[in-house]
């Protein structure tokens, strides 16, 4: 007997970047937005290996092979359980949160 066992997960469907900033389109619907200083490896890529990019593991995560960054949806959801940002983006994040 087989049993299915559905993931309540969220995984990125689709990666963009702008200028100063991290795009990432969810299974859900939602688009989730960081600012690309919070990653100095895509910080400082250019606009080609920005946009060369691979999901992972089903789209729990985002590969970039020609600057070795990887990033987790996850970890953009919820910044503060695994980064280590400036005190200052981890305050401007919950203070954001806090008027939802």
């Amino acid at each position: 007997m087989s049993t299915l066992v559905e993931s309540s997960e969220v995984t990125a469907v689709e990666v963009s970047c702008k200028a100063a900033l991290l795009k990432v389109v969810l299974t859900d619907g939602r688009a989730v937005s960081a600012p690309l200083a919070w990653f100095p490896r895509l910080l400082a890529a250019t606009a080609k290996q920005r946009a060369e990019w691979e999901l992972i593991g089903g789209g729990i995560g985002i590969h970039w092979d020609a600057i070795d960054e990887d990033i987790l949806v996850a970890s953009l959801l919820q910044p503060g359980n695994f980064m280590r940002l400036p005190d200052e983006a981890l305050q401007r994040t919950a203070q954001t949160r806090r008027r939802r």
